[in-house]
């Protein structure tokens, strides 16, 4: 046994005999299903806290093939013997390498240093394991491969904390590149690969062409994919805890859960179901609980915030006090309870990559410090102990200035529905003044500011600009989410009258678009008028008028 090569089952019989352990074994049933495959490059990205090294140490136990007689009785009682009389197909029967990669890293190592030592400190290990195998230590993968020959077992390979590299060396862009195009060119293609398994906080970073290992399927807190189960404690392990300890359920939900995700649909190969039905499988969904949090509060019997026990915490404020792009209003929605539309498309998986406040919440959703629901693709805080962290990273004075300004954007709206042109009129007042230079002097950057003003909507409208409505294009629609609530069509004027705006909905029929909503619709005319002076009595730029339709 080595410290890399088939390094036994010592971590995985600590979880066991811990007092407190939830069997995940199935999972390795889904693992097995892979092996061999297209499908054997996982990469599973979870926050810290979410149980991937303990993952990684199950996995290496069940295939180590120097630890398989003492191994067969560490998965005899659990879940995996229980459910499939195959359970040990593939138990003890390959070579396994794992790695920690934060062991790798040190004062004075680069990224380039850091590799090498990895690959001389696993030549050696081999070395040592076989004697009779010649190791050439210039080429690292095919002595890997000259040991398969030899031993006639393939190798697993596990790789926890695999994004290390990019947190610890954020701007070392060429040694980032180089990691990559190590690991592509060590896993792909090899005959001596069986799986490779790589656990991070992070997915697999995007570099151009440098999305070099694009052979992976990405198990994120986006997309877990058939990890979905695996990704967390499920309601029925945490409810089955709580009855064994006699803990309050209601309450550990009400702090720990909070991360709803979905599996993927199932292939249905001969399209059967889908032929009867005219509808494919559902996926499955899950509610998970933050695993170390769930058990530190079983364990001790508080309810409380354990997260900021974490190295990540200094991430949230960090990212949140930068206030990117306005980032800051968004969060003291979020902390209200509400959601925000995200486009998760564009981050470029590292920390430092950031083009929109979208992609900083992206981060925040493989953080943990956010849920994300695929099916309206709102981000959210899941629960109790993240909105304490938010709360304890949002007390500096700063901050009161966005809270504020949530509060005021709550007063416009009820201003708007009340039909009090007045404060309406004023609160915009005040909200274009706080805003930056860019809202000011033209009709676009007017709808820039009024979309600013009327933030604390996002709670309850989706909100559409430039809503064709087929004589013409209404500057800003509010779709509402609850049907008492009133649809809005703003529309806007740049020195002109608010009377006007509302003049231009009527002939352009703009309501004769939201017909679905007639009768509960309000109209709202809004102008800018630039040439008021602020020694006129009735100083103020902005008017308003509201009608019901």
């Amino acid at each position: 046994m080595g410290v890399y090569l088939n390094p036994g089952n010592y971590m995985f019989q600590e979880a066991k005999r811990s007092q407190i352990y939830v069997d995940k074994t199935e999972m390795i049933l889904y693992v097995n299903s892979v092996l061999g495959t297209n499908q054997k490059y996982l990469c599973v990205s979870r926050p810290r806290r979410f149980g991937k090294t303990m993952a990684a140490n199950m996995l290496g136990a069940y295939y180590d093939r120097e630890a398989e007689a003492d191994s067969r009785s560490l998965f005899e009682d659990c879940k995996i013997a229980q459910n499939d009389p195959n359970w040990d197909v593939y138990l003890g029967k390959f070579n396994v390498i794992h790695l920690t990669m934060t062991d790798f890293i040190g004062s004075g190592c680069n990224i380039e240093k850091s590799i090498k030592i990895l690959k001389e400190r696993i030549l050696e290990e081999v070395a040592e394991s076989a004697p009779e195998v010649k190791i050439d230590t210039d080429d690292f993968t095919y002595s890997l491969e000259k040991y398969f020959r030899y031993t006639k077992a393939r190798f697993i390979i596990l790789i926890d904390e695999w994004d290390a590299f990019f947190r610890e060396y954020p701007n070392d862009k060429e040694g980032q590149k180089y990691y990559l195009d190590f690991l592509r060119d060590w896993l792909k293609d090899k005959a001596h690969i069986a799986l490779a398994y790589l656990t991070g906080i992070l997915p697999i970073k995007k570099y151009g062409k440098h999305s070099a290992l694009n052979m992976f399927d990405e198990y994120s807190m986006i997309h877990p994919m058939k990890l979905a189960s695996f990704t967390g404690f499920t309601t029925a392990e945490v409810k089955e805890l709580c009855r064994a300890y006699g803990r309050n359920f209601e309450k550990m939900k009400e702090w720990y859960d909070g991360y709803h995700v979905i599996d993927i649909v199932p292939p249905d190969p001969d399209h059967r179901r889908f032929t009867e039905t005219g509808s494919s499988f559902p996926p499955n969904h899950f509610a998970l609980y933050s695993p170390l949090s769930v058990v530190k509060s079983i364990y001790t019997g508080f309810i409380e915030n354990f997260w900021n026990q974490t190295e990540t915490f200094e991430a949230l404020r960090q990212y949140i006090d930068w206030n990117f792009d306005g980032l800051k209003e968004e969060v003291a929605i979020l902390m209200s309870g509400s959601r925000i539309k995200t486009d998760i498309t564009g981050y470029q998986n590292d920390m430092t990559s950031f083009e929109s406040k979208d992609d900083i919440l992206t981060m925040l959703i493989h953080l943990g410090y956010l849920g994300y629901d695929t099916l309206t693709e709102e981000v959210f805080i899941p629960n109790q102990e993240v909105l304490q962290v938010f709360k304890t990273s949002t007390k500096s004075k700063e901050w009161k200035t966005s809270f504020r300004a949530l509060e005021n954007s709550r007063k416009l709206l009820d201003a708007t529905w009340a039909g009090d042109e007045e404060t309406a009129a004023a609160l915009i007042e005040a909200a274009h003044d706080k805003a930056n230079n860019k809202t000011y002097h033209s009709e676009a950057a007017l709808s820039y500011a009024i979309q600013l003003a009327y933030y604390s909507a996002q709670d309850y409208y989706t909100i559409i600009p430039e809503l064709d409505t087929g004589k013409g294009y209404a500057d800003i629609v509010y779709l509402p989410k609850l049907p008492h609530i009133p649809a809005m069509v703003i529309e806007l004027k740049y020195s002109e009258s608010a009377d006007s705006a509302i003049s231009q909905i009527h002939q352009q029929k703009y309501p004769d678009r939201l017909e679905h909503y007639k009768g509960n619709i309000i109209l709202v005319g809004i102008s800018y008028d630039r040439s008021v002076t602020n020694n006129n009595p009735s100083f103020k730029h902005h008017s308003c008028q509201i009608e019901r339709a």
